[in-house]
């Protein structure tokens, strides 16, 4: 209890301020995607946080809505301008999820929030994941981010998970700002975005 009340108070003393003073880049930020790539602005869509519960993620929109002859969207690559890599690639559309962590679906720090549908594709340890709120950003983000394989992705997961502490959540977030800077691990390789997760070869180990 005492661990979650401090990394409530890390979240909302970072988070406070940080939008406050981001307020007019994230306008600026949301009038270039307007410009560039229509509506809407926000891209929005249910992803499950602690405990698996289900809450709406808010992020820039990066793609474009291409669609095929039969109305089936064009693969991410295909969507995917070189305005939407920009803001991929030093995690500008990220930023709306501050919101989410100001209204408590989110910490600064914890496992990435995935797809629903990945949920009954994970493995009993995997689901660990869910044990914490999801975060802006992670362990494995510091650690490979999209350039690690599903299965290491997932087990930097659970690691953070069994040694979460206030100081491990600090260290993360200045190992950030580096990554962020440098842009490593973007993408997948051999992959616009990251692979879709078909399931772990440990699924329903314990």
């Amino acid at each position: 209890m005492i661990r979650r009340l401090q990394k409530r108070m890390l979240d909302l003393a970072l988070v406070m301020p940080g939008l406050t003073m981001l307020s007019p880049f994230l306008l600026c930020i949301a009038l270039a995607v307007r410009v560039k790539l229509g509506s809407p602005v926000l891209f929005c869509q249910d992803r499950p946080g602690q405990g698996g519960r289900p809450f709406k993620l808010y992020k820039f929109r990066t793609m474009t809505n291409e669609a095929d002859t039969e109305g089936q969207p064009l693969p991410d690559a295909e969507r995917l301008t070189r305005f939407g890599k920009f803001l991929r690639s030093t995690s500008l559309d990220e930023l709306p999820e501050l919101w989410n962590v100001l209204k408590g679906d989110m910490s600064l720090v914890g496992p990435r929030p995935l797809l629903e549908e990945y949920l009954p594709l994970y493995s009993t340890r995997q689901a660990r994941r869910h044990e914490v709120k999801p975060g802006l950003t992670g362990w494995a983000q510091v650690n490979g981010r999209n350039a690690l394989t599903w299965e290491d992705r997932l087990e930097m997961d659970v690691w953070y998970v069994e040694n979460l502490t206030l100081c491990l959540d600090l260290k993360i977030i200045w190992m950030t700002l580096r990554i962020v800077l440098n842009r490593e691990g973007i993408s997948h390789q051999g992959s616009a975005t990251m692979e879709r997760f078909k399931g772990s070869t440990q699924a329903g180990q314990h």
